[in-house]
């Protein structure tokens, strides 16, 4: 693109802060129509069902994988600081199947380990089935794929999962490891780059708009409208940890209701409202990607018109 045409698309942006609001809201009203609009509980359902089958084994996977590294004490004493990201009855819900793994001998967590992997990877595998599903339905997909490559689309994304969420919490207890062991503390001043909710928002976002981007669609959606979808599913997803934790705590006391079980009940009350937050990111990319489309389809059409009319005064010439 030449200087001129760069100004001239400069000159048709519309600067206007309160345009880009109503914008928004347009979208996020649109998302929301499309969500409720759809029947995705059955979706909802089947990915936190799948998502609570799949959580213990990993606890227990993880435990005996760090067991030949480390003491499991300490694994524990780490994986609690990324369990506060959960409503305080699952805290308790965690915390306790944590300190149980640290004090079993290590050759019983290790055989345990080795049973909950096949559980794990099933549940998981099934889980991301029916997110996958659950997405490429809200996004009206027109070319389903087919068996097999839905199923390795789905083992794919929960291979590429275990990665990124590998790698995000490496850096977060490094930097807590780094802190704690040296007391050294070169950005003690941004106390957000110590905060489990930073990385955890950023490693969603980056997986959302990643999966948003490549397996909600046949495909690929464009970037702009993958990261805002993950943006949103991410804020949405945060928002709805403290707000689930608001509920159980202050409104709804589940403890006289479902008396020992009330934690397995807001841990799903907290997985269910997270996975809403999940297909609403993906709302929010394809309503994002159709206005984007439409107001790219309204910007072409003086250019058409202009060409169309020196074709015509060609032919008359």
């Amino acid at each position: 693109m030449s200087l001129p045409q760069r100004i001239q698309h400069l000159r048709r942006i519309e600067w206007d802060p309160s345009h880009w609001l109503r914008l928004a809201l347009l979208v996020t009203g649109r998302a929301l129509r499309r969500l409720w609009g759809r029947d995705v509980m059955l979706y909802t359902g089947g990915v936190s069902f799948f998502a609570m089958l799949a959580v213990f084994p990993a606890l227990a996977i993880g435990i005996g994988l760090y067991s030949f590294l480390v003491d499991p004490s300490e694994v524990a004493h780490q994986a609690e600081a990324l369990a506060r990201l959960l409503p305080t009855g699952a805290q308790k819900l965690f915390q306790e199947e944590l300190e149980r793994l640290a004090q079993a001998p290590l050759q019983a967590v290790s055989a345990q380990s080795g049973v909950a992997l096949l559980i794990g990877v099933y549940a998981a595998h099934r889980g991301f089935k029916a997110l996958l599903a659950g997405l490429s339905f809200i996004h009206d997909e027109e070319a389903p794929r087919g068996f097999l490559s839905f199923n390795l689309l789905a083992l794919g994304v929960l291979v590429a999962a275990f990665v990124m969420l590998t790698f995000f919490s490496a850096i977060f207890f490094y930097f807590r490891f780094i802190a704690a062991a040296f007391g050294l503390k070169p950005l003690a001043g941004v106390s957000w780059l110590y905060s489990e909710w930073t990385w955890a928002s950023m490693g969603l976002t980056v997986a959302m708009s990643l999966i948003y981007r490549f397996a909600m669609s046949s495909r690929p959606v464009a970037w702009l409208p993958s990261i805002l979808g993950g943006l949103s599913a991410a804020l949405l997803c945060v928002a709805v940890s403290w707000g689930s934790a608001i509920y159980v705590e202050q409104i709804a006391h589940l403890g006289a209701t479902y008396g020992s079980v009330a934690a397995v009940v807001v841990f799903l009350i907290w997985l269910s409202w997270s996975v809403n937050a999940i297909f609403f990111g993906g709302a929010f990319a394809t309503e994002t990607e159709i206005m984007l489309e439409q107001r790219r389809s309204l910007a072409a059409l003086p250019d058409l018109r202009e060409e169309s009319a020196r074709l015509a005064s060609g032919r008359e010439n």
